[in-house]
C-alpha cells in the first residue's frame, strides 16, 4: 500500500513543523527512551526497538502535543482559558500543559472514563465536564462551552499543532536508532483520530522515506484501517465496544486523514484478547506497564498482523495509564 509522498505543502504540518514542536518542548517534555529487549527479539526473529511513551508527563504522549498547542496561545486569549475533550489521556496533558502556562482548563469527559485518569486530571487542577459518550457529542458541548467563555478550544487530534507536537516522538526514534547504530524500517503506531501517527509519519517520512508506517487500532475501531482500503474516511457502529478507551475515536479526523492515506503503508487491527495477551507479556517479560490503547502497536507485532521484514521494527507504545483494579484482572487470567 505505499504511495507516493506529496510535497509538504500538501498538509496542514511539515517537517519543519515538528522541529519547531520541538523547541518549544525541548526542557518541558521528557525525552523517552528506546528500549530493545534481547528476549523480545528472540520471539520476534529480529530487533524490535520499544518508544516507551508511558515514561512521558501525566503518563502517555499527548503531553507532546497538548503543550505545542497550548505555548502558541496569543497573550490576549490566556486569560479566557482552554476548553478540551478526551477519555483521558489527552485530558491529562492538556491539564498539565495548562498548569504548566499558567493557564485555567475545562476537559469534557466521558462519564466511563478510567477513574484513574479522572483522578490525574482533576488533580491537575482542570474542571472535569462528563458526559454518555454513546448519546451525546463531546465535540458540541466542547465547543459550546468554549464560545461561551470565550476560550481556546483545543482538539484531541484535528489540530495542526497537535500534529506537530505529537510527531516530536517520530524525530526522537530516528535520532535514538542512530545512536544504537541503526536505522528504522518500519514503525507501528496505536491509532485513534490519528494524530500520532500523522505527525510521526511527517517526520520520519521526510528524513527517511523508505521507512514504511502502520497503524494500529482495536478491532471494533478499525475506521483508519478501512479508510486507508476505500479512500475516503470510514465510520465504526455506534455498538462498537473496545477495552482500549484511549482509541474509541467513531471516524478519522479530517486534518489527519490527508497525511496517513498518503504517508502510510497500511492499517492494522487487533481484538481485546491479543491486547490483554500482549499487557500480561509487557509485564512480565518487558517488566513494562501498559494500558490497553497504548499496548495495541506491539500487539500487532507480537500476532504477526505486521509484515513479515528482516529489517529493524520500532514500536510506540503510546501510555500506561491504565486502572489498577482493571489492570490486575487482566494479569490474572490466564491467556
Amino acid at each position: 500500500m505505499n504511495r507516493k509522498i506529496p510535497a509538504p505543502s500538501d498538509f496542514v504540518v511539515d517537517a519543519d513543523d515538528i522541529r519547531s514542536a520541538a523547541d518549544i518542548l525541548r526542557g518541558h517534555a521528557i525525552l523517552t527512551p528506546l528500549l530493545e529487549y534481547p528476549v523480545l527479539n528472540e520471539r520476534m526473529g529480529g530487533r524490535v526497538l520499544i518508544k516507551f511513551e508511558g515514561a512521558q508527563i501525566t503518563g502517555s504522549f499527548k503531553f507532546r502535543g497538548a503543550y505545542n498547542r497550548l505555548a502558541r496561545i496569543p497573550a490576549e486569549a490566556k486569560a479566557a482559558g482552554v476548553v478540551a475533550w478526551s477519555s483521558g489521556n489527552h485530558a491529562q496533558g492538556v491539564a498539565a500543559a495548562a498548569r504548566l502556562l499558567g493557564l485555567a482548563a475545562t476537559i469534557v469527559m466521558p462519564s466511563d472514563a478510567p477513574a484513574i485518569k479522572m483522578a490525574n486530571t482533576r488533580a491537575l487542577g482542570a474542571e472535569i465536564i462528563a458526559y454518555d459518550r454513546f448519546t451525546e457529542s463531546r465535540e458540541k458541548i466542547a465547543t459550546a462551552l468554549a464560545i461561551a467563555r470565550g476560550a481556546t478550544l483545543v482538539p484531541s487530534f484535528d489540530d495542526p499543532f497537535i500534529i506537530a507536537g505529537q510527531g516530536t516522538a517520530g524525530l526522537e526514534i530516528l535520532d535514538q536508532a542512530r545512536a544504537l547504530g541503526t536505522g528504522v524500517d518500519r514503525i507501528a503506531v496505536c491509532c485513534g483520530g490519528g494524530g500520532l501517527v500523522a505527525g510521526i509519519a511527517t517526520a520520519v517520512k521526510s528524513a527517511s522515506p523508505e521507512t514504511e508506517i502502520y497503524s494500529v487500532e482495536p478491532a471494533a475501531f478499525d475506521d483508519t484501517a478501512r479508510s486507508l482500503a476505500s479512500g475516503h474516511r470510514e465510520t465504526v457502529s455506534p455498538d462498537a465496544r473496545s477495552i482500549c478507551d484511549a482509541l474509541l475515536t467513531p471516524t478519522p479526523g479530517e486534518l489527519t486523514f490527508p497525511i496517513n492515506r498518503a504517508l502510510l503503508s497500511g492499517g492494522l487491527s487487533v481484538t481485546d484478547d491479543e491486547v490483554r495477551a500482549t499487557m500480561r507479556f509487557a509485564f512480565e517479560d518487558l517488566k513494562l506497564v501498559m494500558e490497553p490503547g497504548g499496548a495495541v502497536a506491539l500487539a500487532a507485532l507480537l500476532h504477526k498482523k505486521l509484515p513479515r521484514t528482516d529489517g529493524v521494527t520500532a514500536v510506540i507504545v503510546s501510555g500506561a495509564n491504565v486502572d489498577p483494579g482493571f489492570y490486575a484482572s487482566i494479569l490474572t487470567e490466564v491467556g
